[in-house]
């Protein structure tokens, strides 16, 4: 019993050090930036889908379709203009191929605005 003890004592004293130059060495990949609540409506090709027509900032694999969508705060400073994009588009532009994401109840009106504010930070 005193054996085991002195083992698991030696281990711990070895795996601190171990650990911690792992930790190191991982570095930015455990220092990832947070994830903001829109952000996975936005990029999940099954509820937003937003990336499968704009390039979003983080986004990976992003369409050409659509416009880039960065410095989204100072293109549409008033987010209601940018929330009712996303709600029906072909109300200002019937033409637009983009999908009116709240008139088709593929988001909800919380959603949309959970997709705005991840993309004011953008």
């Amino acid at each position: 019993m005193r054996r085991e003890r002195k083992a698991t004592q030696r281990w711990a004293i070895l795996a601190g050090p171990v650990l911690a130059v792992a930790l190191l060495a991982a570095g930015p990949a455990l220092a990832q930036t947070p994830v903001m609540p829109g952000q996975p409506l936005a990029f999940d090709r099954a509820k937003g889908n937003c990336l499968t027509c704009h390039d979003i900032k983080g986004g990976d694999a992003p369409g050409n379709v659509g416009p880039p969508l960065n410095d989204m705060k100072n293109r549409f400073p008033d987010r209601n203009e940018l929330a009712a994009i996303i709600y029906d588009e072909t109300k200002r532009n019937p033409q637009s191929v983009m999908p009116p994401f709240g008139r088709n109840l593929i988001l909800t009106h919380e959603e949309i605005e959970s997709v705005v504010d991840f993309l004011y930070t953008r």
